[in-house]
């Protein structure tokens, strides 16, 4: 009975760190996203050149967290639930990689989009957009944590205004590109930008999915849709 305790305490303080990495890592997500939109808003190169270089440390905070939830499941044999807990972090980690790299990429796409002129409103309205996948990330983060699935769905939920964001913006680069030829360079990157915010919230919504799964051993039934309903995927870097 005292080793079954001992070893319960030790998966629950291994469980505890690799839960603290998982924050650790979504933190400077947000931060990447605020960043990288920033950048772009205030025509800040050099911010820029920052965001992708910080990508390289959420990139070693995703294989550490993966590196150390092998190690528990190897040594540790969790059963039942808790396996389902260590199984929850090899995702959720891989999706905050994700948007990280989608963050790189629009800092990435700065520097040419900083050639141009601006886009009356355009930076403007993607910086609203990112900081509602910024907000939908904090939440289900919290959602995590307090194992709270009702928070999970309303993040899940909060997807589709994500996606509306994205219509609208698409709309509006192809009215700009009509009118004028020259801005159909910039108007482009603007729309890969747009996507790769648009991804972004769909990498949030599969960390939502997980909590839900995590909490009560079930996916969401009702089935969402991942793509737009105005334009094709596009590529994102």
């Amino acid at each position: 009975m005292v080793e079954q305790e001992h070893i319960a305490s030790v998966f629950d303080r291994d469980l505890e760190a690799i839960q603290a990495m998982i924050m650790k890592m979504g933190g400077l997500v947000e931060q990447s996203i605020d960043q990288s939109i920033t950048a772009l808003v205030n025509r800040d190169s050099e911010l820029a050149l920052a965001v992708r270089s910080a990508d390289k440390t959420i990139d070693a905070l995703e294989e550490q967290v993966s590196t150390e939830a092998a190690r528990v499941i190897a040594l540790r044999a969790p059963q039942a639930s808790d396996l389902r807990t260590v199984l929850s972090v090899f995702r959720i980690a891989a999706n905050l990689e994700r948007i990280g790299d989608y963050s790189k990429n629009i800092a990435r796409r700065t520097g040419v989009v900083l050639e141009h002129d601006r886009i009356d409103g355009s930076s403007e309205a993607l910086r609203r957009m990112a900081r509602s996948v910024e907000m939908m990330l904090k939440d289900v983060l919290d959602a995590y944590i307090q194992r709270d699935p009702d928070l999970a769905l309303d993040v899940r939920a909060r997807d589709h205004d994500v996606d509306q964001m994205y219509d609208a913006l698409f709309r509006n680069y192809l009215t700009h590109m009509m009118e004028d030829p020259r801005n159909i360079t910039v108007c482009m990157h603007l729309h890969f930008m747009a996507k790769n915010v648009e991804r972004m919230g769909d990498h949030v919504t599969s960390i939502a999915e997980q909590v839900v799964y995590l909490v009560t051993g079930e996916v969401p039934d009702e089935e969402r849709s991942k793509m737009s309903s105005v334009s094709p995927d596009a590529p994102t870097a």
